[in-house]
């Protein structure tokens, strides 16, 4: 048996998103990981920013034997053709296409002195060694991807939930109850 994946251009692309200009559109950066969408995902509230990772499906190959003709036996019982088969190939999906939605920093909100602070809560938590820059540099991006991989993503543009983790970001308070 043979395993493959299945990839396309646009899955290939599609890591992440890396912010979002006022209307909520995904804008490219060339230092930022490849664009998926153009949109944030249905339900979005304006002015938000998301991310999207996708994992291409795992196709197996599995080849079985196909009866052309069955044998030929005798009327004692003897065989008098041995059967006849061919190969097939057939495509099976082990695991199929996964998208995953995350909501992340837009751009505008990663100021130095902000990004200097993940690089500090980064350091305390082991995922980043170096200056504190307040740059989002490849050293940076690499422990944000670090940390983020125990969440499920694979991306080196911060969440909102793991900069809410990090204690960077307030946490949403439900609104008082009134009397």
């Amino acid at each position: 048996m043979t395993r493959h994946i299945l990839t396309s251009a646009a899955v290939v692309a599609a890591l992440a998103l890396s912010g979002c200009a006022p209307n909520g559109v995904v804008t490219s950066n060339a230092n930022i990981d490849p664009i998926s969408l153009a949109t944030a995902p249905p339900g979005a509230a304006p002015g938000t920013c998301w991310g999207k990772t996708v994992t291409p499906a795992v196709v197996q190959t599995v080849t079985r034997k196909v009866l052309l003709q069955p044998a030929q036996i005798s009327s004692d019982g003897r065989v008098q053709a041995a059967p006849i088969y061919k190969s097939e190939d057939q495509q099976q999906v082990i695991e199929p296409r996964r998208e995953n939605w995350y909501e992340v920093i837009c751009a505008d909100a990663l100021t130095p002195d902000f990004l200097s602070s993940v690089q500090r809560a980064l350091e305390a938590r082991g995922h980043y060694s170096g200056p504190i820059t307040g740059a989002l540099d490849p050293r940076t991006r690499a422990a944000v991807r670090r940390y983020q991989a125990a969440e499920g993503i694979n991306s080196s543009t911060l969440s909102i939930a793991a900069a809410r983790k990090l204690g960077l970001v307030a946490v949403p308070q439900a609104p008082a109850a009134t009397l």
